[in-house]
C-alpha cells in the first residue's frame, strides 16, 4: 500500500495545532529537561505517595506525605502546596478541608532518585477524624498539574488542617 506522505504530515500538523488550542490554559506536566521522550514523574499515574507520622510541634500533629517516582520517568518541577486536598477514611470522605501555609514560590525538582515531601499540620485540640487517604493536586511553578494524586497512610485530621509547600527529600 502506498502512503501519501504529504497527507500524513498535514493531518499530523493539524491534529497538533488543534490539541494545542484545546489545551490552552492547562499546565502540562512537562519534564525538567527539554527534548525528553519519557513521561513526566509529576503525572499522578507516574508516582506513589505515602503518608507517615512526623514529629509533633507545640499544639499540632504533623504528617509527612512523601512522593517517589520509579525509574523511567522524567524529572519535573513542582512549587507550593498541593491544592484541592481531600481526606477520606476507607473510601468515605471526612468533610475536613485544608488550607495551606508557608512560602509558595520555591521550585523543587521531583523524579527518580529525587523524592519530595510536604507537611500536613493538624491542630492537636478539637475534634479529630480518622483518615486513611489524602487526594490532592500538585502545583507546577506556572500552575496546576492536571489530575489527582493519592497518598495512602493513617492520619487524623481536624478543622484547621494546613498543607505545607513541597520540599526536597523524603
Amino acid at each position: 500500500m502506498r502512503t501519501n506522505w504529504k497527507f500524513a504530515v498535514t493531518v499530523t500538523v493539524a491534529a497538533t495545532a488543534l490539541t494545542g488550542a484545546a489545551g490552552a490554559g492547562v499546565v502540562q506536566a512537562s519534564p525538567a529537561t527539554a527534548g525528553s521522550v519519557a513521561p513526566s514523574a509529576c503525572r499522578p499515574a507516574n508516582h506513589t505517595a505515602e503518608i507517615t507520622e512526623a514529629p509533633a510541634s507545640a499544639g499540632h500533629r504533623h504528617y509527612s506525605v512523601t512522593l517517589t517516582a520509579p525509574r523511567g520517568y522524567e524529572p519535573c518541577k513542582l512549587a507550593g502546596s498541593p491544592t484541592n486536598v481531600q481526606f477520606s477514611n476507607r473510601g468515605s470522605e471526612t468533610g475536613v478541608t485544608a488550607g495551606r501555609y508557608g512560602y509558595q514560590a520555591t521550585v523543587v525538582t521531583f523524579g527518580p532518585g529525587h523524592p519530595v515531601h510536604f507537611d500536613i499540620q493538624v491542630p492537636s485540640s478539637g475534634r479529630n477524624t480518622a483518615a486513611t487517604e489524602a487526594s490532592f493536586t500538585l502545583q507546577a511553578p506556572d500552575g496546576e498539574i492536571p489530575g489527582t494524586s493519592v497518598a495512602q497512610g493513617k492520619l487524623k485530621v481536624a478543622a484547621g488542617t494546613l498543607i505545607g509547600p513541597v520540599q526536597r527529600g523524603a
